[in-house]
This record gives structure tokens, sequence and C-alpha cells, in this order.
């Protein structure tokens, strides 16, 4: 990350001219909004300004966000270093964990963020390599594709997502994914309060997604794959062999479990779990939220 540091943002308006592309070295963001056209017009200026000095804050602190976090760690300066740290505190009791598994969700909460301050817009979204972040008023509605292998962006369903179902954040986690993972999934969507929160939680589900100690599975560390990785020399899943139904639910109860877990304590609002073909949902006991009511629709239905 700090290679990109000298460079400057990018602004410009997709061929399109609804959507916004917002770059900044590793960071890539395509924004849209909807409402009044000066609204929206202000919104992107805001987002724009917003974006700024993002990457340059972010490598200031890069050493702090790369360390465990703990209740006891220093407190990063920058606004966007504190959102992913709140993000990854309530996790890091029972998992190793660092502010930068929240990095890309937290980019995207503070830019949209940005663009709501004195706006009045129907529907905003800012999507950070597949980690969005998402403002709904009361009567609007997104679709959202659910990815079940990263390689391909093969979509296993499509989400309706509205304001009352509570999502303002979707992260996509795996180990075919831009980031290492500890576990076998091959994706992991999390939908939580905010993006920063999800990308957190589906960095962690993924992780458990996992069959520990199987020889069809290969690991590397992961300071010989990146040497500037905050995961250091813990191994990180580099292949994953075909397995068989039985090694697959097990290894997708593992991450049920992870994710049932967070559920619980409210920190996410549902997940889908993608192994090799086979899926997983979890939901609200008994009274799943509209958006995974769809998504299990969708799911059953392609499976039919």
């Amino acid at each position: 990350m700090s290679a990109f540091a000298g460079q400057g943002p990018v602004a410009a308006r997709l061929a399109d001219g609804r959507r916004l592309h917002l770059q900044h070295g590793p960071i890539d963001l395509i924004i849209e909004a909807d409402g009044r056209p000066e609204e929206v017009r202000a919104a992107y200026e805001q987002a724009k300004s917003a974006f700024q000095t993002v990457l340059a804050d972010l490598v200031d602190e890069l050493a702090l966000l790369r360390s465990r976090v703990s209740e006891h760690s220093p407190q990063p300066r920058g606004v966007v270093a504190r959102r992913m740290e709140r993000a990854v505190l309530p996790f890091a009791a029972e998992h190793f964990i660092t502010p930068m598994a929240a990095v890309a969700g937290s980019v995207a909460d503070h830019v949209k963020n940005s663009m709501l301050e004195n706006r009045t817009l129907d529907r905003a979204y800012v999507n950070n390599g597949g980690d969005i972040s998402m403002f709904l008023r009361k009567d609007r509605s997104f679709d959202i594709g659910v990815c079940s292998d990263p390689r391909t962006g093969e979509q296993a369903s499509r989400v309706h997502i509205q304001a009352d179902d509570g999502v303002g954040g979707v992260a996509t986690s795996g180990w075919r994914g831009r980031s290492y993972s500890f576990g076998i999934a091959d994706a992991v969507t999390a939908l939580a309060r905010n993006a920063a929160v999800a990308d957190a939680a589906a960095t962690l589900i993924a992780n458990a997604v996992d069959l520990p100690g199987s020889v069809l599975i290969a690991r590397s560390p992961a300071s010989e794959l990146s040497p500037d990785s905050d995961l250091g020399d813990r191994l990180v899943t580099t292949n994953v062999q075909p397995l068989s139904d039985e090694k697959i639910s097990l290894a997708l109860d593992c991450g049920s479990a992870a994710a049932e877990s967070m559920r619980d304590r409210g920190l996410i609002i549902s997940a889908f779990l993608s192994l090799q073909g086979r899926i997983r949902t979890i939901s609200q006991p008994g009274r799943p939220t509209p958006a995974l009511k769809n998504m299990t629709a969708a799911l059953e239905s392609a499976d039919a």
C-alpha cells in the first residue's frame, strides 16, 4: 500500500454517466447515487473530497493497522483507521484479527457517509472491490448479487434488500478472493449494519470454513506470499483439492457455527457460505430477514 501513497487520486464519471469511479493506488471505488440531479452532483463532490486523503492517512498508520487488535491496543488517529478498529474489536477476544480485515468495508463506509452529509438521496452505494456500503431511503431497495466463486464472478443468487432489513453493508471473503484466508471457503458473504463489520465478519467466517490438518489442503506462510502481510508467518490456503460431500459438510458446519455465533451477538444479519458447489445460509431462527428469504428462495429455485 505504501508504494502508492505518492500518486494522487483519480476521479471520473463512467461511460454510463451515472456512476462515479474513484481510484488511488490499490483502492478502487465504484459509486452510484439516486436522487435529484443537483443532490447527486453534490454527493459526488463530497465523495471526491472525502477520498482525497484516505490512502495517505492509512499509510501513515500502516504498522499499527497491521498489528493484532486487543482492547488494550493504541487507538488509531485517522477517521477510516478508527472505523477499522471499531469494526474488528468485537471479534478480537476470540480471533486473531487486525484492523486490515475491515479496510475495504471501512473505506466504503467512510465515502458513503460523506456523500450523505446534508444531502437528500433516494439510494446510494459505494462498491470497494465487492465490499459494498449502501444507503436506502425507507421505500427503496437494492438487488445484490451473491458470489459463489470469486474466480469467475459466478452468482449463486440475487438478494433483494429493503431499507427495513437493516443491512448497511455487504462483504465477501474466501481463499479464492483478493485477500488471504486461513480457511477453504470459496466465498462467504456477510450482511451487516455497515460494510466495515460485514468485511471483518466475512473474513472470520471464511477462516472458520476449514478442515484443519487435511492433506487435501495446501497452505503457505502469508509472509512468503506477501512479505508485508498483516498475517505474518501464519499459514494461509493456496489450494484445495476436490472434497467428498462429508468433508464439505464438515467444513461448512464449522463456518456455520461461527456465523451463527456472530448472528446471535448481533454482529451480522445473515450470511451465505459456499464451498465446492455446496451452499449454506444463516439467518435469524424462525424469522429470516426479507433479504434472506429472497436469497433462500433463489437458491431453492436453482437447486430444483
